[in-house]
Protein backbone atom coordinates (compact mmCIF):
# COMPACT_ATOMS: atom_id res chain seq x y z
CA UNK A 1 0.00 0.00 0.00
CA UNK A 2 1.16 3.26 -1.07
CA UNK A 3 0.50 6.39 0.89
CA UNK A 4 0.15 10.19 -0.76
CA UNK A 5 0.93 13.68 0.27
CA UNK A 6 -0.15 16.45 -2.19
CA UNK A 7 1.37 20.35 -2.04
CA UNK A 8 0.02 22.72 -3.94
CA UNK A 9 1.93 26.10 -4.81
CA UNK A 10 0.89 29.29 -5.97
CA UNK A 11 3.13 29.96 -8.96
CA UNK A 12 2.62 33.64 -9.68
CA UNK A 13 -0.83 34.96 -10.64
CA UNK A 14 -0.93 33.76 -14.07
CA UNK A 15 -1.54 29.56 -12.88
CA UNK A 16 -1.71 27.19 -10.17
CA UNK A 17 0.49 24.09 -10.45
CA UNK A 18 0.32 20.96 -8.70
CA UNK A 19 2.99 18.76 -7.90
CA UNK A 20 2.29 15.34 -6.27
CA UNK A 21 4.92 13.09 -4.74
CA UNK A 22 4.12 9.55 -3.77
CA UNK A 23 5.96 7.76 -0.73
CA UNK A 24 5.99 3.72 -0.85
CA UNK A 25 5.57 2.17 2.86
CA UNK A 26 8.40 3.77 4.98
CA UNK A 27 10.13 1.83 7.46
CA UNK A 28 11.41 5.08 9.61
CA UNK A 29 8.09 6.04 10.45
CA UNK A 30 6.86 2.64 11.91
CA UNK A 31 10.37 2.19 13.61
CA UNK A 32 9.49 6.41 15.06
CA UNK A 33 6.31 4.97 15.73
CA UNK A 34 7.26 2.24 17.63
CA UNK A 35 9.71 4.28 19.43
CA UNK A 36 6.91 6.53 20.74
CA UNK A 37 4.67 3.73 21.55
CA UNK A 38 7.45 2.54 23.80
CA UNK A 39 8.82 6.03 25.24
CA UNK A 40 5.05 6.66 26.12
CA UNK A 41 4.57 3.26 27.85
CA UNK A 42 8.14 4.09 30.16
CA UNK A 43 6.53 7.17 31.01
CA UNK A 44 3.20 5.98 32.44
CA UNK A 45 5.08 3.12 33.98
CA UNK A 46 7.41 5.85 35.72
CA UNK A 47 4.00 7.63 36.89
CA UNK A 48 2.48 4.47 37.72
CA UNK A 49 5.57 3.77 39.98
CA UNK A 50 5.69 7.37 41.35
CA UNK A 51 1.32 7.02 42.14
CA UNK A 52 1.74 3.51 43.77
CA UNK A 53 5.05 4.82 46.12
CA UNK A 54 3.72 7.74 47.32
CA UNK A 55 0.31 5.76 48.27
CA UNK A 56 2.88 3.28 50.14
CA UNK A 57 4.53 5.88 52.42
CA UNK A 58 1.61 7.98 52.91
CA UNK A 59 0.00 4.71 54.68
CA UNK A 60 1.11 5.18 58.17
CA UNK A 61 1.08 2.05 60.72
CA UNK A 62 -0.58 2.59 64.17
CA UNK A 63 -0.68 0.58 67.20
CA UNK A 64 -3.88 0.21 69.38
CA UNK A 65 -3.34 -1.74 72.87
CA UNK A 66 -5.77 -2.49 75.07
CA UNK A 67 -5.46 -3.99 78.34
CA UNK A 68 -8.93 -5.73 78.30
CA UNK A 69 -12.28 -6.22 76.40
CA UNK A 70 -14.05 -3.75 78.22
CA UNK A 71 -16.87 -1.53 77.03
CA UNK A 72 -15.37 1.63 78.16
CA UNK A 73 -12.01 0.28 76.32
CA UNK A 74 -13.69 -0.10 73.52
CA UNK A 75 -15.80 2.94 73.43
CA UNK A 76 -12.39 4.96 73.53
CA UNK A 77 -10.89 2.73 70.49
CA UNK A 78 -13.80 3.89 68.45
CA UNK A 79 -13.73 7.72 69.40
CA UNK A 80 -9.79 7.11 68.65
CA UNK A 81 -10.41 5.71 65.03
CA UNK A 82 -13.18 7.83 64.04
CA UNK A 83 -10.91 11.08 63.89
CA UNK A 84 -8.35 9.37 61.70
CA UNK A 85 -7.95 10.16 57.84
CA UNK A 86 -8.20 6.62 55.60
CA UNK A 87 -4.48 6.72 55.48
CA UNK A 88 -4.09 5.28 58.57
CA UNK A 89 -3.37 1.61 58.76
CA UNK A 90 -4.52 0.19 62.07
CA UNK A 91 -3.76 -2.47 64.01
CA UNK A 92 -5.08 -3.88 67.46
CA UNK A 93 -3.71 -6.32 70.49
CA UNK A 94 -5.30 -7.37 73.48
CA UNK A 95 -3.50 -7.76 77.25
CA UNK A 96 -6.48 -9.87 78.61
CA UNK A 97 -5.64 -8.01 81.76
CA UNK A 98 -1.98 -10.34 81.79
CA UNK A 99 0.37 -7.68 82.02
CA UNK A 100 2.91 -10.46 81.29
CA UNK A 101 1.57 -10.88 77.99
CA UNK A 102 0.98 -7.35 77.25
CA UNK A 103 5.18 -6.94 77.44
CA UNK A 104 5.47 -9.46 74.83
CA UNK A 105 3.46 -7.72 72.63
CA UNK A 106 4.82 -4.54 73.51
CA UNK A 107 8.22 -6.49 72.23
CA UNK A 108 6.82 -7.28 69.31
CA UNK A 109 5.01 -3.85 68.32
CA UNK A 110 8.61 -2.37 68.98
CA UNK A 111 10.19 -4.81 66.15
CA UNK A 112 7.53 -3.71 63.99
CA UNK A 113 8.64 -0.07 63.73
CA UNK A 114 5.07 1.45 63.99
CA UNK A 115 4.86 5.28 63.43
CA UNK A 116 3.09 5.74 67.04
CA UNK A 117 1.16 2.95 69.66
CA UNK A 118 -2.17 4.23 71.39
CA UNK A 119 -2.27 2.62 74.46
CA UNK A 120 -5.76 2.15 76.51
CA UNK A 121 -5.90 1.42 79.69
CA UNK A 122 -3.13 1.31 83.14
CA UNK A 123 -1.89 -2.52 82.05
CA UNK A 124 -1.54 -1.35 78.34
CA UNK A 125 -0.05 1.93 78.94
CA UNK A 126 2.56 0.12 81.70
CA UNK A 127 3.55 -2.59 78.75
CA UNK A 128 4.53 0.22 76.75
CA UNK A 129 6.36 2.12 79.16
CA UNK A 130 8.53 -0.98 79.98
CA UNK A 131 9.35 -2.19 76.55
CA UNK A 132 8.76 0.25 73.75
CA UNK A 133 10.95 3.33 74.45
CA UNK A 134 11.80 4.93 71.15
CA UNK A 135 8.35 5.15 69.49
CA UNK A 136 5.94 7.77 70.18
CA UNK A 137 3.20 6.67 72.41
CA UNK A 138 -0.35 8.36 73.24
CA UNK A 139 -2.23 6.72 76.40
CA UNK A 140 -5.54 7.08 77.74
CA UNK A 141 -8.31 5.68 79.91
CA UNK A 142 -5.47 5.99 82.86
CA UNK A 143 -6.36 7.39 86.47
CA UNK A 144 -3.34 9.70 87.59
CA UNK A 145 -0.56 8.29 85.51
CA UNK A 146 2.31 10.21 87.33
CA UNK A 147 2.12 7.71 89.97
CA UNK A 148 2.51 5.26 87.50
CA UNK A 149 5.86 7.06 85.99
CA UNK A 150 4.00 7.70 82.52
CA UNK A 151 6.51 10.40 82.29
CA UNK A 152 8.97 9.41 79.71
CA UNK A 153 10.31 10.82 76.52
CA UNK A 154 8.44 9.33 74.24
CA UNK A 155 4.84 9.17 76.16
CA UNK A 156 2.03 11.29 76.37
CA UNK A 157 -1.69 11.32 76.76
CA UNK A 158 -5.31 12.25 77.80
CA UNK A 159 -6.14 12.55 81.44
CA UNK A 160 -9.36 11.15 82.69
CA UNK A 161 -9.39 13.49 85.60
CA UNK A 162 -12.04 16.51 85.36
CA UNK A 163 -9.47 19.85 86.38
CA UNK A 164 -9.92 20.62 90.10
CA UNK A 165 -11.03 24.44 89.15
CA UNK A 166 -13.80 23.34 87.15
CA UNK A 167 -15.32 20.77 89.51
CA UNK A 168 -14.36 23.33 92.06
CA UNK A 169 -16.64 26.46 89.90
CA UNK A 170 -19.75 23.80 89.03
CA UNK A 171 -19.53 23.22 92.56
CA UNK A 172 -19.78 26.69 94.03
CA UNK A 173 -22.43 27.84 91.62
CA UNK A 174 -24.77 24.99 92.80
CA UNK A 175 -23.57 25.17 96.29
CA UNK A 176 -22.76 28.96 96.89
CA UNK A 177 -23.13 29.05 100.42
CA UNK A 178 -20.83 25.58 100.77
CA UNK A 179 -17.97 26.17 103.73
CA UNK A 180 -17.03 22.72 104.83
CA UNK A 181 -16.32 19.85 102.29
CA UNK A 182 -15.32 16.58 103.21
CA UNK A 183 -14.15 13.51 101.99
CA UNK A 184 -12.10 10.16 102.35
CA UNK A 185 -8.95 9.39 101.39
CA UNK A 186 -6.28 6.62 100.77
CA UNK A 187 -2.82 8.40 101.62
CA UNK A 188 -1.42 6.17 99.66
CA UNK A 189 -3.17 6.54 96.98
CA UNK A 190 -4.94 9.98 96.30
CA UNK A 191 -2.45 12.31 98.61
CA UNK A 192 -1.67 14.85 95.39
CA UNK A 193 -5.03 15.43 94.62
CA UNK A 194 -6.18 15.94 98.04
CA UNK A 195 -3.22 18.51 98.49
CA UNK A 196 -4.64 20.28 95.38
CA UNK A 197 -7.94 20.34 96.72
CA UNK A 198 -6.70 22.15 99.70
CA UNK A 199 -4.58 24.49 97.94
CA UNK A 200 -7.49 25.54 95.69
CA UNK A 201 -10.15 25.66 98.89
CA UNK A 202 -8.19 27.83 101.10
CA UNK A 203 -8.42 31.19 99.13
CA UNK A 204 -12.52 30.40 98.25
CA UNK A 205 -13.19 30.65 102.34
CA UNK A 206 -13.92 27.09 102.18
CA UNK A 207 -12.81 24.49 104.54
CA UNK A 208 -11.39 21.51 103.18
CA UNK A 209 -11.67 18.07 105.64
CA UNK A 210 -10.20 15.16 104.39
CA UNK A 211 -10.19 11.80 106.44
CA UNK A 212 -7.69 9.31 105.65
CA UNK A 213 -8.16 5.78 105.98
CA UNK A 214 -6.40 2.25 105.22
CA UNK A 215 -8.69 0.26 103.52
CA UNK A 216 -12.64 -0.14 102.81
CA UNK A 217 -12.98 -1.55 106.04
CA UNK A 218 -12.60 1.85 107.68
CA UNK A 219 -14.92 3.88 105.58
CA UNK A 220 -18.51 3.36 107.80
CA UNK A 221 -16.83 4.34 111.01
CA UNK A 222 -14.82 7.16 109.14
CA UNK A 223 -18.03 8.39 107.03
CA UNK A 224 -19.80 8.44 110.33
CA UNK A 225 -17.67 10.65 112.22
CA UNK A 226 -17.55 13.04 109.09
CA UNK A 227 -21.23 13.97 108.32
CA UNK A 228 -21.93 15.62 111.16
CA UNK A 229 -19.34 18.73 110.58
CA UNK A 230 -19.51 18.90 106.76
CA UNK A 231 -21.89 20.86 104.53
CA UNK A 232 -20.86 18.17 101.28
CA UNK A 233 -19.52 15.40 100.75
CA UNK A 234 -16.67 15.17 97.61
CA UNK A 235 -15.63 11.44 96.49
CA UNK A 236 -12.32 11.26 94.63
CA UNK A 237 -11.39 8.13 92.43
CA UNK A 238 -9.57 6.10 95.37
CA UNK A 239 -9.79 2.37 95.07
CA UNK A 240 -9.93 1.96 98.91
CA UNK A 241 -12.73 3.86 99.63
CA UNK A 242 -14.68 3.45 96.50
CA UNK A 243 -16.59 -0.07 96.28
CA UNK A 244 -19.40 -1.44 94.64
CA UNK A 245 -20.88 -2.51 98.13
CA UNK A 246 -19.49 1.10 100.16
CA UNK A 247 -20.73 3.22 97.52
CA UNK A 248 -24.09 2.38 97.95
CA UNK A 249 -23.20 2.64 101.34
CA UNK A 250 -21.76 6.29 101.31
CA UNK A 251 -24.84 7.48 99.22
CA UNK A 252 -27.63 6.32 101.73
CA UNK A 253 -25.89 7.04 104.47
CA UNK A 254 -25.36 10.59 103.35
CA UNK A 255 -28.85 11.49 101.99
CA UNK A 256 -30.22 10.34 105.52
CA UNK A 257 -27.76 12.85 106.94
CA UNK A 258 -29.28 15.25 104.30
CA UNK A 259 -25.26 15.66 103.01
CA UNK A 260 -25.47 16.35 99.39
CA UNK A 261 -22.70 13.88 97.36
CA UNK A 262 -20.76 15.24 94.68
CA UNK A 263 -19.11 12.51 93.10
CA UNK A 264 -17.00 11.87 89.38
CA UNK A 265 -19.32 9.76 87.41
CA UNK A 266 -22.76 10.04 86.25
CA UNK A 267 -23.40 6.37 87.60
CA UNK A 268 -23.17 8.55 90.84
CA UNK A 269 -25.92 10.94 89.75
CA UNK A 270 -28.13 7.85 88.74
CA UNK A 271 -27.76 6.21 92.31
CA UNK A 272 -28.24 9.35 94.29
CA UNK A 273 -25.37 11.62 94.22
CA UNK A 274 -26.57 15.53 93.91
CA UNK A 275 -23.69 16.36 91.03
CA UNK A 276 -21.48 14.65 89.01
CA UNK A 277 -18.85 15.62 86.40
CA UNK A 278 -17.23 13.03 84.49
CA UNK A 279 -15.44 12.42 81.29
CA UNK A 280 -16.66 10.53 77.89
CA UNK A 281 -14.72 7.62 77.07
CA UNK A 282 -15.47 8.25 73.36
CA UNK A 283 -14.75 12.03 73.59
CA UNK A 284 -11.23 10.70 75.15
CA UNK A 285 -10.43 8.67 72.60
CA UNK A 286 -11.77 11.39 70.15
CA UNK A 287 -9.11 13.83 71.68
CA UNK A 288 -6.16 10.97 71.97
CA UNK A 289 -6.67 10.35 67.65
CA UNK A 290 -6.59 14.39 67.84
CA UNK A 291 -3.07 14.22 69.72
CA UNK A 292 -1.72 11.61 67.63
CA UNK A 293 -2.42 13.26 64.60
CA UNK A 294 -0.95 16.20 65.55
CA UNK A 295 2.15 13.90 66.63
CA UNK A 296 2.52 12.20 63.51
CA UNK A 297 2.14 15.58 61.66
CA UNK A 298 4.90 17.63 63.76
CA UNK A 299 2.91 19.74 65.44
CA UNK A 300 3.31 18.29 68.63
CA UNK A 301 6.92 17.15 69.94
CA UNK A 302 8.09 14.58 72.57
CA UNK A 303 7.98 14.93 75.55
CA UNK A 304 5.11 16.40 75.98
CA UNK A 305 2.42 16.92 79.40
CA UNK A 306 -0.20 14.94 79.04
CA UNK A 307 -3.78 17.07 78.01
CA UNK A 308 -7.16 17.83 80.69
CA UNK A 309 -10.18 16.75 78.83
CA UNK A 310 -11.38 19.25 76.85
CA UNK A 311 -15.15 18.16 77.28
CA UNK A 312 -16.67 17.64 80.36
CA UNK A 313 -20.05 15.92 81.10
CA UNK A 314 -22.36 16.99 83.89
CA UNK A 315 -24.88 14.96 85.77
CA UNK A 316 -27.66 16.12 87.99
CA UNK A 317 -30.23 14.60 90.43
CA UNK A 318 -33.03 16.63 91.03
CA UNK A 319 -34.54 14.35 92.64
CA UNK A 320 -31.97 14.58 95.22
CA UNK A 321 -32.12 17.79 95.24
CA UNK A 322 -35.82 18.21 95.85
CA UNK A 323 -35.37 15.59 99.28
CA UNK A 324 -32.27 18.09 100.47
CA UNK A 325 -34.06 21.62 99.51
CA UNK A 326 -31.74 22.62 97.20
CA UNK A 327 -32.48 24.57 94.02
CA UNK A 328 -30.34 24.02 90.91
CA UNK A 329 -29.37 27.01 89.29
CA UNK A 330 -31.73 27.25 85.85
CA UNK A 331 -28.61 27.85 83.63
CA UNK A 332 -26.91 24.83 85.09
CA UNK A 333 -29.60 22.69 84.73
CA UNK A 334 -29.48 23.76 80.65
CA UNK A 335 -26.04 22.92 80.52
CA UNK A 336 -26.58 19.24 81.79
CA UNK A 337 -25.72 16.48 80.41
CA UNK A 338 -27.65 14.27 82.09
CA UNK A 339 -30.73 14.80 84.38
CA UNK A 340 -32.19 12.75 86.52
Amino acid sequence: RQEFATLTRQAGSMRTQTVTFAFPHSTYITRASDRVRKVLSQVLTVVACVLFCTHVASATDIIVLKSSDIAAYNQAITGFKATLPSGIVLSEYDLQGDLEKGRKLARKIRASDPALVFAVGLKAAKAAQLEIVDIPVVYAMVLDPAKYGFNTPNMTGILMEVPMERQLAVIRALLPRLTRVGTLYDPSKTASLIEEAKRLLKPQGSEFVPIPIDSERDVPGALRGLLPSIDALWLVPDSSVLTDESLRFILNTALEEHVPVIGFSREFARSGALLCLSVNYSDIGRQAGQLTLRILDGHVSLPAKPLPPDRIELSLNRKTAKFLDIDIPRDLEEKADELY
